[in-house]
């Protein structure tokens, strides 16, 4: 079973090129919670790296998840570089309801929280094809039970962005608000939060404070009205894996 989060489709891809070389089902980690999964003997979650750390969502509800004690369990990161504390968090969450990793690894994308500091994402498609590869590699490894914790170490740095007083502030500049000028109360962000975090109330956007900030609503915005730090977004920073469609985001 792969059991994924995705923001802007890159997990989504890697979800499904791993379903599909194993020969695995996949599903959302919103619906994993909901399903009793202690007779599946191989587990995998793939999940980005958000602020030096699994997102929000993904530490919320791995928790919750019901898995087998004796299960094959892998992690596969993707990230823009560093997977930071991304592998790390899971582990102690899963360690603590006596779940091992059994093996982790990560694959290379465009940074999609790039846009927050004025960095293109789309100027580092080169990634999809450089890194295109590892889902080889990283399947093989799987498909032979290998075991190795790659990227599994601490990182401090993104111990301190635990802190509240730091990560307040280290949030707010990804903090997606609607520019009610550009909004045209479409409705799409409502529709692809995967945390239902996103409210159209008399043609007024409202962001509740369970973002986990995936950024997909910034990304998506047909009208570039969906904004990160109060800056303007442009449509050249806009990024989704190519591969993925927003209808596919509207089941994850």
């Amino acid at each position: 079973m792969i059991i994924y989060f995705t923001g802007t489709g890159n997990s989504l891809v890697v979800s499904r090129k791993l379903a599909e070389k194993l020969n695995e089902p996949m599903m959302s980690i919103y619906e994993a919670v909901e399903k009793d999964l202690s007779d599946t003997q191989r587990i995998g979650l793939v999940y980005p790296t958000y602020m030096l750390d699994a997102p929000l969502a993904v530490r919320e509800l791995v928790p919750r998840l019901r898995l087998s004690k004796d299960a094959y369990v892998f992690i596969v990161i993707t990230c823009g570089a560093q997977t930071n504390n991304a592998v790390w968090t899971v582990r102690r969450l899963l360690k603590a309801q006596g779940v091992a990793i059994a093996y982790c690894n990560k694959v290379r994308f465009p940074d999609t929280a790039g846009l927050a500091y004025h960095r293109n994402p789309n100027n580092q498609v080169w990634k999809l094809e450089k890194y295109a590869a590892r889902m080889d590699e990283i399947a093989e490894d799987i498909a032979t039970g290998k075991h190795a914790l790659h990227y599994a170490g601490m990182d401090p740095l993104g111990c301190l962005m635990r802190v509240p007083a730091l990560s307040e502030k280290a949030y707010l500049p990804f903090k997606p608000l609607a520019n009610a000028e550009k909004c045209v109360s479409c409705g799409l962000c409502e529709k692809i939060c995967p945390q239902k975090n996103i409210k159209l109330e008399d043609k007024r956007v409202l962001v509740g404070e369970q973002c986990t900030y995936c950024l997909r609503c910034v990304h998506y915005c047909s009208h570039q009205a969906m904004e990160v730090g109060g800056k303007p977004t442009q449509k050249a920073f806009q990024y989704h894996h190519p591969e993925i469609k927003v209808q596919d985001l509207y089941r994850s």
